[in-house]
């Protein structure tokens, strides 16, 4: 796989996906983390509305299952893996279930994430490592594990989507691990934005500020996944109720 360089108005000749009913979604896939409750399962359903068809993960196998019995309910092709992202060898795993099950990848969203803190010089190693295990190096590996197997740049077409937090804009205190995690997801998405702008393939962070606002993101996630928004690119967009303005 080669990446280009970019080139200005790379994305001009795909923003109409040719869907009459304007769905965004026929014959495309979506992998979703995080994705049985709040933000990720608001996301999933979205996508689903859309008519992606989804591949979910979570730690708890139960939920999982519940999940994808929802979305199939909702006419679309759904499945799913418990995996725990945390661990380096998730990502193959989990990359590689969905692609097993789909034959594709097209949208990629990191939802899985945790929040944590505390006075700083009470913070222990354990509880630092975790939180940037489970909000950065996650969004690395599975992000990664999609561009070596899920086909979207080959194709000229994909969607990467990372839930940040307007904690990853400014400071959240008492809250160092969980600020410095969000802001490095902001600046990996905007890196790799620039990096595959030529592709077809967009990226973005979505920086939730409350967690009564999982429609709202799943609004902003599923538009950010569709062809209207092939010129939204390494882009950090608040869905925040206007908090980070205070």
């Amino acid at each position: 796989m080669t990446i280009q360089k970019a080139v200005p108005g790379a994305w001009a000749g795909a923003l109409d996906s040719g869907d009459p009913k304007g769905r965004k979604g026929p014959g495309r896939t979506a992998l979703v983390n995080g994705a049985t409750g709040g933000i990720g399962r608001a996301v999933a359903e979205r996508l689903a509305d859309e008519d992606f068809d989804l591949f979910v993960c979570a730690r708890d196998a139960d939920a999982v299952a519940e999940t994808v019995a929802v979305l199939r309910a909702k006419g679309v092709k759904a499945d799913g893996l418990a995996v725990d992202v945390r661990e380096p060898e998730a990502a193959g795993e989990l990359v590689g279930a969905a692609v097993a099950c789909h034959g594709r990848l097209d949208v990629l969203v990191n939802n899985a994430g945790r929040s944590g803190g505390g006075a700083t010089a009470e913070l222990t190693d354990e509880l630092w490592l975790d939180i940037i295990e489970t909000n950065l190096n996650s969004v690395f590996r599975v992000t990664r594990e999609m561009l070596r197997r899920g086909g979207a740049v080959d194709r000229g077409w994909g969607r990467i989507v990372n839930i940040a937090s307007t904690a990853g804009r400014q400071g959240a205190a008492p809250g160092t691990p969980c600020s410095a995690s969000k802001h490095a997801v902001v600046g990996f998405t905007k890196a790799l934005g620039l990096e595959l702008a030529a592709t077809g393939v967009t990226v973005n962070a979505v920086c939730p500020g409350h967690q009564g606002y999982a429609d709202a993101v799943a609004g902003m996630v599923g538009h950010l996944a569709g062809d209207a928004a092939a010129a939204v690119t390494a882009e950090a967009i608040n869905v925040c109720g206007g908090f980070e303005s205070y």
